[in-house]
């Protein structure tokens, strides 16, 4: 198999550092750009080049039209959405501003490159359509995070039709699993488990039936893998995206239920005042990603948990030594 060059933002995060991984597992020469605000240096494999760097900074887009990159994964981001509706401006310099930084670069290099864009489903889509959502329904975002997302979506279809960009957006659901931070709003699962470890009860927010498509990061991970070679037809607008989530709804109590069993720990709660403007229900439909690039999900949200509770429990007790 020919040797790719691949460029992932982002490269030391939950997502982006297993993506490495895979890349590298598979034979790629892999850079990977990260400014270390969330990512860790350790979860960057050995044999990927390294950068230090912000996103929105002369040196990304220099790093991007002279390396000729077969494909660029792009998961970095301001992933906070409680940061986002507190800031929005510095949301949209980060997530808009630093992936235009990156898509000019790319123009002006002309490669023939693919981009795949780490998008979200869980925050584009709103309330207005029953789950599971497919990608035809309304966009609704509830947050400057999810317009964020959504205005890079159209982006990239403006640049894939006058450009001629080979852009793939892919809409995950609730990713969790191992390397997921524990701090910060991001990943209930990660919260949840870090609480256990504590001997602390879980918090739920109001009533707790809200739900969410919890989607294991490593199928999340092949997602990008299948996106990254996928072969496809011309798209009428220039734009694809594909949902990456598993269609099923589970609610926070369920989710608490099923970890805390993980865990053979005894389900403790404690109830904290519904959080406003919180999305309600939240599942997106997997279809298309299913005949376009093959992809299903394989791993059950039981499984899952356990993976995501067996390494979290082994981290605290490396620590612990």
């Amino acid at each position: 198999m020919t040797i790719r060059r691949v460029l992932l933002t982002g490269g030391a995060g939950f997502i982006g550092s297993q993506c490495a991984d895979a890349f590298v597992a598979d034979g790629d020469a892999v850079t990977v750009l990260d400014d270390l605000s969330s990512g860790v240096r350790a979860q960057v494999p050995a044999a990927a080049e390294f950068h230090a760097i912000d996103i929105r900074s002369p040196e990304a887009a220099r790093i991007v039209r002279e390396g000729r990159f077969d494909l660029v994964v792009h998961c970095a981001a301001q992933m906070d959405v409680r940061k986002s509706v507190a800031d929005p401006r510095f949301d949209a310099q980060v997530n808009i501003d630093g992936s235009l930084n990156l898509l000019e670069a790319l123009r002006a290099s002309a490669p023939r490159s693919r981009f795949v864009f780490a998008s979200t489903g869980g925050a584009i889509y709103g309330d207005r359509a029953e789950p599971p959502t497919a990608e035809s329904a309304p966009t609704a975002p509830l947050s400057p995070y999810g317009v964020a997302k959504l205005s890079v979506e159209h982006y990239l279809g403006y640049y894939a039709r006058v450009h001629g960009l080979d852009a793939v957006s892919l809409r995950f659901s609730n990713v969790y699993g191992p390397r997921q931070d524990p701090h910060g709003e991001a990943g209930v699962v990660a919260i949840f488990c870090d609480r256990l470890l504590d001997g602390a009860p879980l918090t739920v927010f109001g009533d707790g039936r809200q739900t969410r498509d919890y989607v294991f990061v490593l199928d999340v991970v092949q997602a990008v893998r299948l996106a990254a070679r996928a072969k496809f037809g011309d798209a009428a607008d220039g734009a694809r995206a594909f949902n990456i989530g598993t269609g099923r709804e589970t609610d926070v109590i369920t989710l608490a239920t099923l970890l805390s069993a993980a865990a053979a720990a005894p389900l403790r709660l404690e109830h904290a005042p519904a959080r406003a403007g919180e999305q309600r229900r939240s599942a997106v439909r997997p279809a298309a990603a299913a005949r376009a690039l093959g992809w299903r999900p394989s791993t059950t949200l039981e499984e899952g948990l356990r993976h995501t509770w067996s390494w979290f429990a082994a981290r605290r007790a490396g620590a612990a030594r």
